[in-house]
Parts: C-alpha cells; sequence; structure tokens
C-alpha cells in the first residue's frame, strides 16, 4: 500500500466527512436543538393543540378550561416554532465538524483496504464501484443497525447503554461481513451465511426500554431519523465517489511520470 493512496483516501474522508457535517448542521442539528426543549421542559408535547373551541349545550365554554389548563402549563406546545436553519454555535459545531472529518477519515482507510484487495483480484476500481461501495458502507454502519436501534433523539426512552453498544457493534461486524460474502462469494454458501449474517443480529433482536414513554414528539423522532439516515448516506456515497476521482487522478498522474 503506497503512501500517495492512503493520503487519497483520508483526503476523500476529510471532503465527505466536511460535507456530512454541514449537511448535519443544515438539517440534523435543528431538529436535535429542538428536541432538546421538549427534553428540558421548555416545551412540552400535547395530545391535543388544534386550538378549536368546543360548547356544552348547557352553555359551558371548554374554551375557558382550555386557558386555565394553558396558565398551569405555560411551556405546553400549542404552538411550537418550527425549526430550521443554521444555529451556530462555534465550539459545539467545531468539534461536531473535526469530528465528522476525522470518522469518514477513517471510514476512508477502510473503504481503500477493500478497494486495494478488489483491484488485487484482477478487477478495477470503476466509478460505479465507488458508489456501491459507499452504499454498503452506509448499510453496514449505519441503515442495517437503524432497523433495530433507530437514531435517538434527547428525551427518548432506551435501553441500557451498554446493551445497546454491544448489539450494534455486532450488528455492524455481521452487516460487513455479510456485504462481503455477497460481493466476494462464489457459491450459495457464501451467499447463504450472508443470509444468516444479516437476520441474525434482527433475529437476536435490539435492547428495548421496557416501556416507551418520554417528552419527545414521535413526529419529530421521526423526522430526526429521516434526515440522520439521509445524511449519512450522502456522506457515505461522496466518500466513494472521492476516493474514486482521487485514485484515478493519482493513476493518470503515475502513466505521466512513467
Amino acid at each position: 500500500m503506497n503512501m500517495k493512496a492512503v493520503a487519497s483516501a483520508v483526503i476523500a474522508g476529510a471532503v465527505a466527512g466536511l460535507i456530512a457535517a454541514l449537511l448535519q448542521l443544515w438539517l440534523v442539528q435543528p431538529v436535535l436543538l429542538h428536541a432538546e426543549l421538549y427534553e428540558s421542559g421548555e416545551l412540552t408535547h400535547v395530545a391535543d393543540a388544534s386550538g378549536h373551541h368546543h360548547g356544552d349545550e348547557d352553555g359551558h365554554d371548554h374554551a375557558h378550561d382550555a386557558a386555565g389548563d394553558a396558565a398551569v402549563t405555560p411551556a405546553a406546545d400549542h404552538a411550537a416554532p418550527a425549526h430550521g436553519g443554521f444555529q451556530i454555535d462555534p465550539p459545539r459545531d467545531g468539534l461536531s465538524v473535526l469530528f465528522s472529518i476525522l470518522l469518514y477519515a477513517g471510514y476512508g482507510l477502510l473503504m481503500l483496504a477493500v478497494v486495494l484487495f478488489t483491484i488485487s483480484r484482477g478487477r478495477e476500481f470503476t466509478l460505479r464501484d465507488g458508489i456501491l461501495w459507499g452504499v454498503a458502507g452506509f448499510l453496514a454502519v449505519q441503515f442495517i443497525p437503524a432497523i433495530g436501534l433507530a437514531p435517538e433523539l434527547p428525551g427518548m426512552a432506551a435501553a441500557d447503554l451498554g446493551a445497546r453498544q454491544l448489539w450494534w457493534t455486532g450488528t455492524v461486524v455481521a452487516s460487513a461481513a455479510a456485504l462481503w460474502l455477497i460481493a466476494f462469494g462464489r457459491n450459495w454458501a457464501a451467499w447463504g451465511a450472508a443470509i444468516v449474517l444479516l437476520l441474525l443480529p434482527q433475529i437476536i433482536g435490539a435492547p428495548a426500554p421496557a416501556e416507551f414513554t418520554g417528552p419527545t414528539p414521535p413526529e419529530l423522532a421521526a423526522e430526526f431519523g429521516a434526515r440522520a439516515l439521509g445524511v449519512g448516506l450522502a456522506g457515505w456515497v461522496t466518500l466513494g465517489l472521492m476516493l474514486f476521482w482521487l485514485l484515478s487522478t493519482d493513476r493518470q498522474t503515475d502513466r505521466r511520470d512513467a
């Protein structure tokens, strides 16, 4: 493994990590900050926020009761402000960007190892391969584990952290091995083993809380999960594309210099 390829993998990861971080600040962080308002109690989620007034036949006006309830719980989210846009916190956001860059740089090195393995087997690394390996990385690290453990917002009910980390790690390893067998397996025994590895973590089941309670609205949790997975897919595909482009550029430079 030459140092030029390693540098290309790190640069590809840094670019992908930066793009993923910016998308996260734009799309994911506003939802996260909104959820923190519910966790802190500044906002509360209520079942009926329609604000309609209903009167009984005897003339009793429920609007008066609603006004009284609002006075008791002034933080009730009858008209919570919509989240959206950048909300800049330089120390927090800077660390998030740095972490994303370092994380994707590590992913880039892992993807480079896979690419070099495929090249050693006599296969060219193409643009299509870059996209496919990016999608494969997203499936193994984010999407398949999210089937059992969806991205979580502050205030959501959750099982023991250690148990969740153990299940997540096992699922990532099993999913990566399964995708490897699908890509490089040459018979039904390998492909059958891949299916077993993909299903096994889901059959075992992710750790779940004893009951699903919490202050965070489920609609907000669903939006957060969708946006987080979308940003993850964008980051992984960008990583595959950048790695293909940089390695292709390196090969063209080596040919000109030869």
